[in-house]
């Protein structure tokens, strides 16, 4: 829920556009309005316009459009600084509110024109240091599927092995798999619909696995007393305890659990890691195009999809020996 009571008119404008005519998921606007509020709160502490000792009680609805016009770039780079210094945010974070606000002052400037000048224009991104995330091994993968498979404690058994396995062979992002339909699934075809970021529809091709591994869950699933609500639990592919559809809280226990049955970090293991996990395998091992692996990820970008490319020592060696020029000698 967007608490959007204590905002002033444009910054309420900006997020109801967000969500409406760029259609960016809740989650985003949600995101937005946070990373602004707190932007708005520092320029009214920035411009002397408060009293408030507190920062998080500084109120933000009457930060006017004439207010708002006097920021120059300057005051955003003292706004990052605080960021950096006082909050102690590192590049990433620092990063993500610059994004917004960069999309806040063009929607402003150029989408309403309420404002003339463009303060936010040129404003330079911290340098990232790039991280490659972490994923299982294939060893480690075919151990956390047999653990979980073989787990006859577990009544839910058949339902978990099912999670997992999607998780490891598609890719999925963790709203992606609370989302799935049964109607979703078409059999014959071997493929699904999923909703992913931005509510944005993409098919993805089943595998034989994850094919047995719907099956044998569909066959426990329950089918009697399943809530008929505004999740739509009845059509849900993915049951909690309770009978209704399956809370992301919920997705992140199993896959911690059955990590920890593994004998796998789940300080270093989440669900979004199966995520790089299957990403990863599938190009070293699967010999995959990364414009297919885009396509399968719902990237919108190529950039964000190289990131799980990962390409550890053995490949660069067994690159460099399959050079036709590996084994020339001058003579």
């Amino acid at each position: 829920m967007i608490n959007t009571e204590n905002n002033p008119e444009y910054l309420n404008s900006f997020l109801q556009y967000s969500l409406t005519y760029k259609n960016k998921s809740p989650e985003s606007v949600n995101q937005y309005n946070c990373d602004l509020t707190m932007f708005l709160r520092y320029m009214k502490y920035h411009f002397h316009l408060t009293n408030e000792k507190e920062f998080n009680n500084i109120k933000i609805k009457d930060f006017t459009l004439d207010e708002l016009s006097k920021i120059k770039q300057e005051d955003i780079h003292a706004f990052i600084s605080y960021l950096s210094i006082n909050r102690k945010c590192g590049p990433a974070t620092c990063a993500r509110k610059i994004s917004t606000i960069r999309i806040f002052f063009k929607y402003l400037t150029i989408t309403e024109k309420l404002l003339e000048d463009n303060p936010a224009q040129n404003l330079e991104t911290p340098k990232l240091n790039k991280r490659l995330p972490k994923y299982l091994t294939l060893e480690d993968s075919q151990k956390l599927l047999n653990e979980t498979y073989a787990d006859e404690n577990n009544e839910n058994k058949e339902r978990d092995f099912a999670i997992i396995t999607l998780f490891l062979n598609c890719g999925l992002r963790l709203s992606e798999l609370v989302g799935i339909n049964i109607a979703d699934i078409k059999f014959d075809d071997q493929k699904m619909t999923v909703i992913g970021k931005g509510n944005k529809e993409r098919s993805i091709y089943l595998n034989k696995a994850c094919i047995n591994a719907i099956k044998a869950y569909l066959e426990v699933r329950p089918k009697e007393g399943v809530k008929k609500d505004k999740k739509d639990s009845d059509k849900a592919l993915f049951l909690s305890s309770y009978r209704q559809r399956i809370s992301k809280r919920t997705v992140e226990n199993i896959v911690s659990r059955e990590l920890t049955r593994a004998g796998l970090d789940t300080t270093k293991y989440s669900t979004h890691k199966l995520r790089h996990t299957a990403a990863t395998l599938m190009y070293k091992y699967g010999e995959v195009d990364i414009r297919a692996l885009q396509e399968l990820l719902g990237h919108q970008s190529i950039s964000t999809t190289e990131i799980y490319t990962h390409v550890d020592n053995e490949q660069v060696r067994t690159a460099v020996e399959s050079n036709p020029l590996s084994q020339f000698k001058a003579k």
